[in-house]
């Protein structure tokens, strides 16, 4: 590495002046975080608090912990959880492992016109807005929408608006969800096979393995890193949901399994009027999901010598 010519006595200062360039770019990125993630912690002290927009944060009287016995007591707490943990369990029994899929299978591929051609039409759901997403999803599953169609005609079942069924909002979630993002969640494992060294599959054919083979015993192993890790990640958000998405989708009818944790914390916070309470809910959802990511660290870098940090 070439080393940097120390012109002021100072390692720091000749550091930052020989890469001022790339400093510099990593303003905005430092800012963003310290504007949008670090200044509105100053506000978490609304959990603990009665809060007034007249008052202010500091000067609305001290509740302590009451909005959480609240939202603990609440009758909806237990439906909440249970939603917005099963939503997230199914994305990651039948979400996670697709992208992987995609990636191995994508990689076998030797047409690259043909290659190019699916990564380029499967990225692209994820570049169109939530709001036509869901409106595409709501025409499909409308009563004659061609799911209902569909499924009418191969299967006999009812003509039926689907997204009014409460049994079927997880399964057009995960569902639409995995299409949507399989793609882009596929460029991260792309990237990591390009990183394997070719020789272990040219030893591994020497040795008589097959395609399969090579996947089990060469492509997986390659990708063990990046899948702990991306796994870590994802327990660690097990609690949170994009709001969205489901905003958009449910509706009164089904909130026994549609309503989530961050659909309540809108309706409280937003619609109501309790600032503090929905506070106390989105601290508590933050909480719970560190908790997550430190164990599921944890627990991978026992089994697996692969952690975050």
């Amino acid at each position: 590495m070439k080393q940097l010519k120390r012109s002021s006595g100072n390692w720091v200062l000749d550091e930052l002046l020989h890469y001022k360039g790339l400093y510099f770019m990593l303003i905005p990125v430092v800012a963003y975080y310290v504007i949008f993630c670090y200044v509105p912690m100053y506000g978490v002290q609304m959990a603990f608090r009665d809060f007034s927009p007249r008052l202010g944060i500091t000067g609305s009287p001290w509740a302590g912990l009451r909005h959480f016995r609240e939202f603990f007591g609440s009758i909806y707490f237990v439906r909440l959880l249970r939603n917005t943990i099963l939503i997230n369990f199914y994305g990651l029994i039948f979400g996670f492992p697709v992208p992987i899929i995609f990636a191995i299978l994508l990689n076998e591929l030797r047409l690259k016109k043909f290659k190019g051609f699916v990564q380029t039409v499967s990225y692209l759901p994820h570049f169109v807005s939530i709001v036509v997403i869901a409106g595409i999803i709501k025409s499909f599953t409308a009563t004659d929408g061609l799911f209902s169609v569909l499924g009418s005609q191969w299967f006999s079942f009812p003509k039926q608006n689907m997204l009014m069924i409460p049994d079927y909002f997880r399964s057009i979630y995960v569902i639409s969800d995995i299409w949507q993002e399989m793609g882009w969640s596929s460029i991260i494992y792309i990237a990591a096979l390009s990183g394997i060294n070719s020789e272990l599959y040219e030893a591994a054919e020497v040795d008589g393995a097959g395609r399969f083979r090579q996947i089990w015993h060469v492509t997986l192993p390659g990708l063990i890193p990046i899948i702990m890790t991306m796994l870590v990640l994802r327990i660690g958000s097990m609690l949170f949901l994009g709001f969205e998405k489901v905003f958009l989708l449910y509706n009164e009818g089904i909130y026994e399994t549609a309503d989530v944790i961050s659909t309540y914390v809108y309706r409280k916070g937003l619609i109501d009027g309790s600032f503090s309470f929905s506070t106390a809910v989105g601290l508590f959802n933050s909480v719970v999901n560190m908790v997550l990511l430190v164990s599921a660290n944890r627990i991978s870098k026992r089994l697996t010598q692969q952690s975050l940090w």
